[in-house]
């Protein structure tokens, strides 16, 4: 999917406040910053935000020598998330319809995004969520299709979401369920290490996506995560990167959850910016 101009603008404050906080020379920065508008330059025509946002970070890990820049804030994250779970788990548990409210809190999760900011709070994302309405709400067809899948394909987010994609795949109780992560680190997505961290790996089979990017981009995959793809009789994708590299297949298995934070995406589906939505293209 090309992306529009403002998800370049939107990328480079997100790289500003990332540059604040490495300890590397002025000069690193301008050179860091010159390198940036030279990727755009040269694949302007046919700009892909996730791809991009891939190859940016690639080069920001050469001038820092870090190969995680948001390790720290993943941790604290997962650790803030797993604090909640269990008044989480129990809200689930009371309430009169334990699928849905799982599935708005899986979605609420995914304000812990800081390729679209780092100002969430979750606390009131959560309780809002869990009071409003789906802008797309194919979540019936959802439920219906979870009863009749024989191989269930989850892709995840961001890590500290990952804690409340945990719950809602437990809610789901799917006998054959596989949760899935980035390759490598980008951004604050969740990789092998905070699948580990928060237990994901005691109620589903994890594997990788084989890449870096903050999204699936599935020619760029690894060939593992291929053909788990093609063998999933429903594929449920968290989070805008996801869409965006997937939306365009048009594939009736996917389920999309996520809650719309840009006016990009909010356009293209024609609904509010911060919606919540449960969107299947074919449906």
């Amino acid at each position: 999917m090309l992306s529009d101009y403002r998800c370049f603008y939107c990328l480079t404050r997100a790289f500003e406040k990332l540059l604040e906080k490495e300890n590397i020379s002025r000069d690193a920065k301008r050179s860091f910053t010159r390198d940036m508008i030279r990727i755009y330059q040269d694949n302007w025509d046919k700009f892909n935000a996730p791809e991009f946002a891939q190859a940016i970070h690639t080069v920001f890990k050469n001038y820092t020598g870090n190969p995680d820049p948001y390790k720290k804030v993943k941790k604290e994250n997962n650790k803030l998330v797993i604090s909640l779970y269990p008044e989480l788990k129990k809200l689930v548990n009371w309430s009169k319809d334990s699928f849905k409210s799982a599935l708005k809190l899986a979605i609420a999760g995914n304000i812990m995004d800081f390729a679209a900011g780092d100002n969430f709070n979750l606390h009131s994302t959560i309780e809002k969520a869990l009071k409003s309405e789906f802008a797309i709400d194919h979540s019936e067809k959802l439920k219906e299709r979870l009863g009749k899948a024989r191989k269930v394909l989850y892709l995840g987010d961001n890590a500290g979401e990952i804690v409340l994609d945990k719950l809602f795949i437990e809610t789901i109780n799917h006998h054959c369920i596989t949760f899935v992560v980035r390759g490598t680190p980008v951004i604050n997505d969740a990789t092998m290490e905070d699948a580990e961290f928060v237990g994901m790996k005691k109620i589903a089979k994890v594997i990788s996506n084989g890449y870096d990017a903050p999204s699936t981009i599935l020619g760029k995959s690894g060939s593992e995560f291929r053909k788990y793809f093609r063998e999933a009789d429903l594929i449920i994708s968290k989070g805008q990167g996801n869409l965006e590299g997937l939306i365009s297949l048009g594939d009736e298995r996917i389920f999309f959850l996520l809650m719309v934070k840009c006016n990009v995406i909010a356009e293209m589906l024609k609904i509010k910016k911060d919606s919540l939505i449960v969107l299947n293209t074919t449906v």
